[in-house]
């Protein structure tokens, strides 16, 4: 008799795949990024490479103008939708974009030179099934390289707050931990070798905190169910946005909100 495993945050990754199907204009600042990652991951032309949590596939779009042969997953539809759409305006006909679960790869074991994930498999809920995963069906000898954010900069601090009002489920821990590197060193544990972080910067054009909070209303995922959920507790929902424009306006420098993030590369034993 076969046992059907229960995955138990099914509802939690329903919300996520919903809220993040309005990412797609962000990707206009995580391109820049994206090269930044290839760059790190050293891929080279004829390798197989996966990118996890793909979103509009700016990563694996990359690394297949590099020459290399790409797979790639991300939990929402409609981003792959972009995804595709952009491949195929770039000339590329031959990345295999799936629909699917970060912590249950479909593909099998040793399978890719290069495991990358660019923002993408630290939302998760559980970090040691996203990891084991990515380095099942990466070849020993093989990379896996990621970009994270840090837990005192930016972005995590935004995504704390977010917790603050709309909290995650039990258990999951803060997307922020897989930006701190004595945590990603316990994580990856004595299955690889050759650890390396390097940091990198975003820049996110803005007017004002208040431009920068309205334009992430629209396009990031946590953001958007956070005032999806306040809609009617309008004191609650002013508190917030009050919140959020204080913390952005913290990291406002000449128009742009600054996002620093961590780039994290290992050789799998």
């Amino acid at each position: 008799m076969t046992t059907i495993a229960v995955d138990p945050f099914k509802e939690f990754k329903q919300r996520q795949r919903e809220g993040w199907k309005f990412f797609a204009p962000q990707e206009t600042f995580t391109t820049l990024a994206a090269a930044q990652l290839v760059n790190f991951a050293q891929i080279q032309p004829g390798q197989t490479v996966l990118d996890v949590g793909t979103g509009t596939g700016v990563a694996a779009i990359t690394a297949r103008r590099r020459g290399a042969r790409v797979s790639a997953l991300d939990l929402t539809p409609e981003l792959l939708k972009r995804a595709r759409e952009s491949s195929a305006l770039a000339g590329i006909e031959d990345i295999d974009w799936k629909e699917g679960d970060a912590e249950s790869l479909p593909y099998g074991d040793a399978s890719f030179d290069v495991v990358t994930s660019q923002f993408g498999h630290m939302f998760a809920p559980r970090p040691e099934v996203a990891t084991g995963e990515m380095l099942r069906v990466l070849k020993p000898g093989g990379r896996v390289v990621f970009a994270t954010w840090p837990p005192d900069f930016y972005i995590a601090r935004m995504f704390a707050l977010v917790s603050k009002y709309l909290p995650p489920p039990p258990g999951v821990p803060p997307t922020g931990l897989w930006g701190d590197p004595a945590v990603v060193r316990e994580r990856l544990g004595d299955r690889v070798r050759d650890l390396t972080f390097l940091s990198g910067r975003m820049l996110f054009p803005a007017l004002s905190p208040q431009h920068y909070r309205a334009g992430i209303e629209t396009t990031s995922g946590p953001v958007i169910k956070v005032v999806e959920n306040l809609a009617g507790d309008a004191p609650k929902l002013v508190a917030f946005r009050a919140e959020l424009e204080a913390l952005a306006a913290e990291y406002l420098v000449d128009n742009a909100v600054v996002q620093d993030y961590l780039m994290t590369r290992a050789t799998k034993k």
